[in-house]
């Protein structure tokens, strides 16, 4: 996987983590991590391990980024409950080029064109010493934790699915 750290958006996810002051370095992985599992399996550590950013529209139009855990799905009727709205909708790929600067598969929570305003974290990473999310790239990740990830990102802790 020549050239991975060399894309633009691994480049943004590098310069996040050195402006957060983390040690975490990104790891290029030979097969796709584009699903939870595969970066899992890639990984050789638990489904639950990994940070997915997963993306969603809220009624005004803009994005909603909940960080969760890979272990199981966001309740959409549960979050947009405790958000206080009708319902989340979901986007499209253009969408999450658009608004994050990354392609399906490799959205990070860090190093976005236009940060949401609202971010969620699963409250199920905290289960883990260490976590790992997209580096913007589907073969690039990076090792963090739960507070480094509510400390770079300001995620609002909650529980997201079961």
């Amino acid at each position: 996987m020549e050239g991975v750290k060399e894309k633009a958006a691994v480049k943004r996810v590098l310069a996040a983590l050195h402006e957060h002051g983390l040690e975490g370095e990104v790891h290029v992985l030979s097969d796709s991590a584009r699903t939870a599992q595969e970066a899992a399996t890639a990984l050789g550590i638990e489904v639950g391990q990994i940070a997915s950013s997963l993306i969603f529209k809220l009624p005004d139009g803009s994005p909603l980024l909940i960080i969760t855990s890979g272990r199981h799905r966001v309740d959409t009727d549960l979050v947009a409950k405790k958000l206080g709205i009708e319902k989340l909708g979901r986007v499209d790929a253009d969408y999450v080029k658009e608004n994050s600067g990354f392609s399906i598969g490799g959205v990070s929570p860090l190093g976005w064109i236009s940060k949401p305003e609202i971010i969620l974290i699963d409250e199920a990473l905290n289960d883990y010493d260490i976590v790992w999310a997209a580096s913007g790239h589907p073969h690039a990740v990076y090792p963090t934790t739960y507070d480094e990830l509510i400390q770079c990102t300001g995620a609002q802790p909650m529980v997201v699915g079961d």
